[in-house]
């Protein structure tokens, strides 16, 4: 079981990997969903760590719908972070009837080659969970998918991810799960669908508070979890 935990500082990276974390998500704005961090805190986080670096490419926070002059900016950050030497790029990009914008998504991943990608939870927006993973299967460079499976709680959508981690089976791309996880849940719910790669936010932090630190003793916990996990099969 892989343990991807949100970072917004320097410190929650290092705790994060003093801890057992397999990898960070870079981000800034926590409150709003995650945002592109600055090029210092990203260049400051990538050369203090030694575990994968997965930066957020989102330049606001109003929508997954981007104009030129977004994609423009979007453009501009991948390319800093290939610069700085991040391992990759979380992203996604919506039309405004709910779909994948695969203009957007071309352009983007054109400028990402070489890093690994993660598509965010845009894709909990989507009208049609199944028929979007279906496409995104179609680019070899987007090696997982952040869901809650189309709701605000993951533990919520368990039949959602199972079926989502049924669809990717045998496949490049890995169902990372997230949103709304607890430490306690861990087990019926690796159980329940399958799932490999897990993503914390606020459930490892200090009263379960975003803007808290992180609290590591519950990283421990879940690394220990999922041990435990796999030697039971």
């Amino acid at each position: 079981m892989l343990l991807e935990v949100i970072a917004t500082t320097v410190r929650d990276a290092l705790l994060a990997e003093q801890s057992g974390a397999d990898r960070i998500e870079l981000i800034t704005g926590i409150l709003e969903g995650g945002l592109t961090p600055s090029y210092g805190l990203i260049d400051e986080v990538v050369h203090s760590t030694s575990i994968p670096v997965q930066v957020m490419i989102r330049p606001h926070s109003q929508s997954f719908c981007y104009d030129q002059r977004d994609l423009g900016v979007m453009v501009k950050d991948i390319q800093t972070v290939k610069q700085i030497g991040a391992h990759g790029i979380v992203l996604g990009a919506l039309t405004s009837d709910r779909r994948i914008d695969h203009e957007t998504l071309r352009r983007l991943l054109d400028e990402a080659e070489g890093l690994s990608v993660t598509f965010h939870r845009a894709f909990d927006e989507v009208s049609n969970l199944e028929k979007a993973l279906e496409e995104l299967l179609s680019y070899s460079q987007i090696d997982r998918v952040l869901t809650s499976g189309g709701k605000p709680n993951v533990l919520d959508a368990q039949e959602e991810i199972s079926r989502l981690v049924k669809q990717t089976e045998h496949s490049h791309l890995q169902i990372l799960a997230g949103s709304g996880l607890t430490v306690s849940a861990i087990p019926s719910f690796l159980q329940s669908t399958g799932v490999k790669e897990i993503h914390f936010g606020r459930g490892v932090r200090v009263d379960n508070n975003p803007i808290n630190e992180i609290d590591t003793e519950k990283i421990k916990d879940i690394k220990n979890i999922g041990r435990d996990h796999v030697a039971n099969g």
